[in-house]
């Protein structure tokens, strides 16, 4: 390894270097300590198996937070391997982040799988974004993250049978696994087995030390559907602080959850931050109306 110095003094950590074109830059910022990812587009990026976002036409994802302690930053893009690092808790360096090229035809197949079930819109792409991951576990049964692409994919062709019978083999393959524990909760949650999500949820959090937004989305979820709002906003600010207001969505639930709940003043509020994060987003005109209305209803 090699260390190189930066404009501000901060050594950068060189793990491998496969490119010639100079890397961007990106900041990771956790309170006291801030730690930057040198980069090119596009990457999608990961902080404890969470997906904290892709990095934009310059290479930049900025301003993910992290709480205090270790953590694993992992890296993806199209035809290279994934890379994954530990970041100690005492890291102050910055991070070089270069991937090898990869011949391997599982990966290459998962991570074709995983952008076409990111972009699916109907039947026949979630159908063949189902198939490569099939083909992906084809070739190399023992790949956890493949069974639940898969069975996020099932689940959003209400095959829930097949979503449940691919989270347990991954599980199989990793035992402890909460982004597993997640969707099982989440599959439990549409067949209206709420026990059984609950438990889901909480065993992702619990194996994920607490740190699992999208169990604590579904939590919240479920305390709605039961009625239960300000459970359900809790739930819900409790994954907008660990996301660090990377998912607008989020905010729109705690709207829709204090808004059902009578707490028009915070719903107000939930939901301008919604409009603040995603102005353009596909709920965001809905959310305008609904905030126009609820204004009108407060005394002046």
């Amino acid at each position: 390894m090699k260390l190189f110095a930066c404009i501000t003094g901060v050594l950068i950590l060189c793990c491998s270097a496969t490119v010639a074109q100079r890397p961007r830059q990106a900041t990771i910022a956790s309170g006291t300590r801030t730690i930057a990812i040198v980069t090119e587009p596009p990457r999608s990026v990961w902080i404890d198996e969470i997906k904290r976002g892709v990095t934009d036409d310059k290479g930049v994802l900025s301003s993910l937070k992290l709480s205090k302690g270790a953590h694993t930053l992992r890296a993806r893009a199209m035809g290279f391997k994934e890379i994954s690092i530990p970041i100690p808790a005492a890291q102050r360096e910055s991070l070089l982040l270069r991937l090898f090229r990869t011949n391997d035809q599982a990966e290459l197949l998962f991570q074709r799988a995983e952008t076409a079930r990111e972009t699916a819109r109907d039947e026949a792409s979630r159908q063949s974004s189902a198939d490569l991951y099939r083909q992906t576990i084809k070739l190399r049964p023992a790949f956890p993250a493949a069974h639940v692409g898969l069975a996020r994919v099932l689940l959003e062709m209400n095959d829930t049978n097949g979503a449940l019978a691919e989270i347990d083999a991954a599980r199989g393959a990793r035992p402890i696994y909460p982004e597993a524990s997640a969707v099982e909760g989440r599959i439990y949650r549409e067949t209206g087995q709420t026990d059984e999500a609950i438990g889901a949820f909480n065993r992702a959090i619990r194996e994920a030390h607490g740190f699992q937004p999208e169990a604590h989305v579904g939590i919240g979820r479920v305390y709605e559907d039961k009625g239960e709002y300000e459970l359900a906003a809790r739930e819900f600010k409790i994954a907008i602080d660990q996301l660090a207001d990377t998912e607008p969505i989020i905010y729109q639930l705690l709207g829709a959850a204090y808004e059902k709940g009578g707490n028009n003043s915070s719903a107000v509020a939930a939901y301008e931050n919604y409009l603040r994060l995603a102005p353009n987003g596909s709920l965001a005109p809905a959310v305008r109306s609904i905030v126009e209305q609820l204004k009108s209803q407060s005394p002046d």
